[in-house]
């Protein structure tokens, strides 16, 4: 009951983004069925059949990740202060965005399931003047457990996906360092250590000796500026005199980390493209092994892709930045791992749709003809788009209070907007090419 208040009583936004998940989870849900209907129809190519649902990952997997992002970003399944007495810990509030991802993934599930009994003619007679009955086996049963198993699988996985990755984690207690000492207790961070004698002078006793200086001739009642300074009026160690015990404590570390996928995503890319390379040796290519290059590409670009986006915020602060420079650099830097992510995802089905589009000379039927084709296309490159979308809607959710506190601060709104311009060319410059490159490698060797 309480995820169903939360549903209901959320903004619009909100509400469009658990649609869209919905209707992604329709779209894959309608492809599993169009795999059944397909092996009902044709028992005897099996393999076609296992092919076809190893084609339906991709869906699959886009759809997961579309309602993941979602899940981060709703505001009324967000942790705040004096909730946890009511009930409404870390735990109970990753239960209820499980349980709405649930709803909506079982939502779309269902939809999918009604339009496509619609189209196969089992509940109102046969639509279309039949133009979906070979496509989707109309003159075979349909066993509805193998159906239901099917339609399962999405809301099953996107709900996993959400509880594990919104999980309440423990506090990580700060590392341990150890605690440096100056003289006699005194704080300092000098590591080197105390000489003989050093007691006697911290008590008071003699100074090391010093060159007298020579005495002032004129009688005044103070001290003057040439006289020695006797042990008496010797600054106390611990004091901001001593430059031992005194030392300063060191700032404060503010660079970001970078993400350390970079390397792995390379690797995995490179050997992603190595498989493709070796398939093309067969003409016509695997079906699996170009799916597994693919899959091993654009597991790479996403691993890579946050790396990438931090380098492209380090090079933004290069060669002597502005504020403008500086502060879209900073932004980048310190979101790569929540930009980078949905970037590589989009970079990847670019790189796909194009090179599926660069093996089409014009002369056969085109790669993506037929509407299951379509609308694989349209489900993979819908959830991806609102995928990147919505990490920039979490990413401006995170850093509002940065903002608001520039703003306060005197900083113009026109710079804020500009740095928002500069970031998207800059990352539209850097990927942009890197997807073509990829693209054009992957359609070389099948040609």
């Amino acid at each position: 009951m309480l995820a169903l208040r939360l549903t209901r009583a959320a903004r619009p936004a909100v509400q469009l983004r658990r649609l869209l998940v919905a209707a992604a989870s329709a779209g894959t849900g309608f492809l599993l069925l169009s795999c059944l209907a397909h092996a009902l129809g044709h028992p005897e190519a099996a393999s076609a059949s296992a092919q076809r649902l190893a084609w339906c990952t991709v869906p699959l997997a886009a759809t997961v990740y579309l309602a993941l992002a979602v899940a981060r970003t709703d505001p009324g399944t967000r942790p705040r202060p004096g909730l946890s007495p009511v009930g409404l810990g870390p735990a109970r509030l990753m239960a209820v965005s499980a349980l709405t991802t649930a709803l909506s993934c079982t939502l779309g599930s269902l939809l999918a399931l009604l339009v496509f009994l619609h189209l196969r003619g089992d509940l109102t007679g046969m639509p279309f003047d039949g133009a979906a009955a070979g496509m989707l086996a109309s003159d075979r049963s349909l066993p509805l457990p193998a159906a239901l198993t099917l339609l399962a699988v999405l809301p099953a996985t996107a709900t996993t996906a959400v509880a594990l990755a919104l999980r309440p984690r423990d506090p990580v207690p700060p590392p341990r360092t150890v605690r440096g000492f100056g003289r006699f207790g005194a704080y300092g961070g000098s590591p080197r250590k105390e000489t003989f004698g050093a007691a006697g002078r911290f008590r008071g006793g003699a100074a090391q000796p010093k060159a007298p200086a020579p005495a002032d001739p004129r009688p005044t009642g103070g001290r003057a500026a040439g006289t020695t300074v006797a042990d008496g009026d010797a600054p106390a160690p611990g004091t901001g005199a001593d430059p031992e015990s005194s030392a300063p404590a060191p700032a404060p570390d503010t660079e970001v980390e970078p993400p350390s996928g970079l390397p792995w995503g390379v690797a995995l890319v490179t050997a992603g493209l190595a498989v493709q390379a070796y398939a093309g040796r067969t003409a016509p290519a695997p079906a699996l092994a170009v799916l597994l290059g693919w899959l091993l590409t654009a597991t790479g670009l996403v691993l890579a892709a946050p790396g990438l986006t931090h380098l492209c915020g380090r090079l933004l602060q290069s060669t002597r930045p502005g504020a403008l420079r500086l502060l879209a650099g900073r932004v980048l830097m310190a979101e790569a791992a929540r930009i980078g992510r949905p970037l590589g995802v989009v970079c990847a089905v670019a790189s796909a749709g194009y090179a599926t589009t660069a093996l089409y000379d014009g002369t056969g039927p085109a790669p993506a003809s037929g509407p299951l084709s379509a609308l694989g296309v349209l489900v993979v490159a819908g959830s991806t788009l609102a995928t990147l979308l919505t990490a920039a809607v979490e990413a401006r959710q995170c850093r509002a209070e940065t903002v608001a506190a520039l703003l306060r601060l005197g900083a113009p709104a026109g710079m804020l907007r500009g740095a928002a311009v500069l970031r998207a060319a800059a990352l539209l410059a850097l990927f942009g090419p890197l997807t073509l490159g990829i693209a054009a490698l992957s359609a070389l060797p099948l040609r």
